[in-house]
């Protein structure tokens, strides 16, 4: 056993016996499906703190021959799959930290250092084939697969760590793509390449050294989407066993979703909410906002609105397909929302192709980055959107609506209203405060049809539930009578308390307000005591 050869399962182990672990080694299944196929090459591309490096430590564990880890997956899902004894402890393992051989190599070429650490422990094991520690590390494994027919599962972690940290050096770029080519691309020695890394591989400039990679991204994860994040019934699960309460949960943590998973949870901050007792932002211990601000102040156009909208609630069209998979060469705004994406501040539907802003932990980062500068007005709006939340529990219409119409007045220059839609987006914003008691749903299925607007309150408040409708050029009474017709209370029968109805309506066109675009209407009732009409 060695560090880079055949590391067996000390990683796992630790996985195993931890306080708080989650069984995804059906992964190991789906690997083993790959195995010297044309889709033995993988990249999974994932935020941080999302178990990639565990991954890789598990797939260690079940390939790397030398060590029995038989015992260690007994109880676990992979035992009950019938590739399990095929492939297990059956391969020679190169695992590697690539960010480590980045800050280890200092002066020296980071391929170089690699090839002399990784070679000297092939020396170690092979030294009857392998006499020369100056061999490249291509020409050493084919040596070892010629003379023994033995092959290699290689690992590699944080593989576009060169990508991210030495963005201004193409020559350095090409020269690592290069190498990886060399060492994987063709090679009959190869039974299957794994790598991570936050960055899908396909489109690095032009040099596309790595295309033999499958990609499975936080744009599509294809048959790898259960084994990203946490899902909910796992997370469930945790929340019966911690005692925490999973609406909590859901509204800290859910909002990464994929075609067949609509719930995906942020794995690292679950197991941090669960061990400390307390939902918080655990997002701070890996990453700082500086991150954050310097993507949402470019200047590209629309990339500021598009972030507002988010803000309030709303999701936005986004073209993936343009990105060039860096953090350097973007052309539009729709690159940096790809990125944004791939780094983990941004929920992504394939299916309708759109971004959003997933969970409670995240928009406290976004509400972070935009404190420092540059966003004076939008951080205005949050910081008074407290007293407009007071005014409406309370019943004052008049004082909603002049809150209203300020928060229109200070956005206005970023968010522009042309519908209700937009509508939406700037009562989700100026009622932003309300997140820390409420969760925000826009277009909420209700009765027979959708409310534009609801707050549904979590479980540790002792607040009503609120339904916005909004109109758009008619009238708050239009707009109150359409939550009564259309019975969008009956929606709420698991709730139990107090619901205030709520209708807003802007009105650009009225010569007798024009600086008072905005008019409101409050009613409360009890659920199932609601005046409704049919």
């Amino acid at each position: 056993m060695g560090f880079y050869l055949n590391p067996g399962n000390k990683g796992f182990w630790e996985s195993v016996r931890s306080k708080i672990y989650v069984d995804k080694t059906d992964l190991i299944a789906c690997t083993n499906e790959l195995i010297n196929t044309e889709q033995k090459y993988i990249c999974v591309s994932r935020p941080r703190r999302f178990g990639k490096s565990m991954a890789l430590k598990m797939l260690a564990a079940y390939y790397s021959r030398g060590c029995d880890s038989a015992d260690l997956f007994r109880g676990c899902r992979i035992k009950r799959k019938k590739t399990f004894q095929m492939h297990l402890n059956g391969y020679d393992v190169i695992c590697l930290n690539i960010q480590q051989f980045l800050i280890e190599a200092g002066e020296q070429e980071i391929t170089e250092y690699l090839r002399q650490e990784v070679v000297e422990e092939l020396c170690e094991e092979y030294g009857e084939i392998i006499k020369r520690q100056d061999i490249g590390l291509a020409a050493a494994l084919r040596k070892i697969y010629v003379r023994t027919g033995r092959q290699f599962v290689v690992l590699l972690d944080e593989w576009d760590c060169v990508m991210r940290e030495q963005q201004e050096s193409e020559v350095l770029q090409k020269q690592y793509l290069d190498f990886l080519r060399n060492l994987l691309k063709d090679q009959p020695y190869i039974a299957l390449a794994y790598m991570t890394g936050i960055l899908p591989v396909k489109k690095y400039g032009q040099h596309s050294a790595l295309n033999m990679f499958w990609e499975y991204s936080m744009t599509d994860q294809k048959g790898l989407e259960e084994y990203t994040g946490f899902t909910e019934d796992e997370v469930k699960a945790l929340c019966r066993k911690y005692d925490m309460d999973f609406i909590e949960a859901s509204n800290w943590y859910d909002g990464y979703m994929f075609r067949k998973y609509q719930h995906i949870y942020n794995p690292q901050s679950i197991v941090e909410a669960m061990s400390c007792q307390r939902f918080s932002s655990y997002w701070t211990s890996t990453e700082t906002y500086d991150a954050l601000k310097a993507y949402i102040d470019m200047d590209f156009n629309g990339l500021r609105s598009d972030i507002v909208k988010m803000l309030g609630g709303d999701r936005v069209k986004v073209n993936t397909r343009s990105f060039q998979n860096d953090m350097r060469n973007f052309e539009v705004k729709d690159d940096v929302l790809t990125l944004l994406i791939h780094l983990g501040y941004l929920g992504y539907d394939a299916g309708t192709e759109e971004a959003f802003i997933p969970n409670k932990e995240v928009i406290m980062e976004f509400e972070n980055a935009m404190s420092v500068g540059g966003w004076g007005e939008v951080m205005h709006v949050l910081r008074t959107s407290e007293k407009l939340l007071e005014d409406t529990l309370n019943g004052h219409a008049d004082r909603v609506a002049e809150g209203l119409d300020r928060t229109h007045s200070e956005v206005a220059s970023i968010l522009t209203y042309n519908d209700e839609n937009s509508l939406g987006c700037a009562i989700g914003l100026a009622y932003y405060s309300a997140r820390r008691d409420y969760k925000l749903v826009r277009e909420f299925p209700a009765g027979r049809g959708f409310a534009d607007v609801v707050f549904l309150p979590l479980p540790h408040t002792d607040k009503p539930a609120i339904v916005i409708e909004l109109k758009y050029d008619k009238s708050v009474s239009a707009a109150i009578q359409q939550i009564k017709d259309r019975q969008y209370t009956q929606a709420l029968e698991g709730y139990a308390g107090e619901i205030l109805l709520v209708g807003v309506n802007y009105d650009k066109n009225d010569p007798n307000k024009p600086n008072k675009p905005h008019s409101c209407e409050i009613e409360k009732c009890e659920i199932g005591n609601c005046e409704i009409e049919d």
